[in-house]
């Protein structure tokens, strides 16, 4: 099993975050051994320029020349997928929302129907789990709910045969984080 990691924190976040996320890669790497971790500010990738090329020019390929393609490739034979973002107004943080604007080349311009809504079906069909964690300063119920709702739809988008998703202050106890570190793994894995 494969896993793609997303981290879309920056590299103060990630040093403030350090200890929870050094706690979830040691617990992802005794269930996935072969892990590609991308810290997206560290690569150069454009926006997303919406000219669909990636369906119509050059099927599953962007046409921009840069980081993204490396992260498009793990992701299409990725079998576990976890997001880790700051909150932005309710959803993922600019890193993160930069690089799943341009993921559309892992998708055919084809439409289908799931749950009554239309959907894109995968280029590369393969069940996967998404997990997204998000990190907030201080609680927001509002904002927990878009999150959620936003992370859902993507698994739907996705095909996601199970989807986690945590929300963390920072703050929390580390006898807190490895009971939901434990959680989050064993929902993504769809054992709760």
């Amino acid at each position: 099993m494969n896993t793609v990691i997303l981290n879309g924190l920056s590299i103060q976040m990630r040093k403030t975050m350090n200890r929870i996320t050094e706690n979830l890669f040691k617990k992802v790497s005794t269930h996935s051994p072969d892990i590609q971790l991308f810290h997206l500010d560290e690569k150069k990738i454009a926006p997303c320029l919406g000219c669909f090329s990636c369906w119509i020019k050059t099927p599953g390929h962007c046409i921009i020349d840069d980081q993204q393609e490396e992260i498009l490739r793990a992701l299409a034979v990725a079998d576990r997928i976890i997001l880790l973002t700051p909150l932005v107004f309710g959803g993922y943080g600019p890193e993160l929302k930069k690089v799943l604007d341009r993921i559309i080349p892992v998708l055919l311009p084809f439409f289908y129907k799931v749950r009554g809504e239309i959907h894109h079906p995968q280029r590369y069909p393969r069940t996967r789990s998404l997990g997204a964690i998000g990190f907030i300063e201080r609680k927001n119920p509002e904002e927990i709910e878009l999150f959620r709702d936003i992370v859902e739809r993507n698994a739907i988008n996705w095909a996601a045969r199970s989807t986690a998703i945590m929300i963390l202050e920072g703050d929390e106890t580390d006898e807190y984080l490895m009971a939901e570190s434990d959680k989050f793994l064993e929902t993504l894995e769809g054992k709760s």
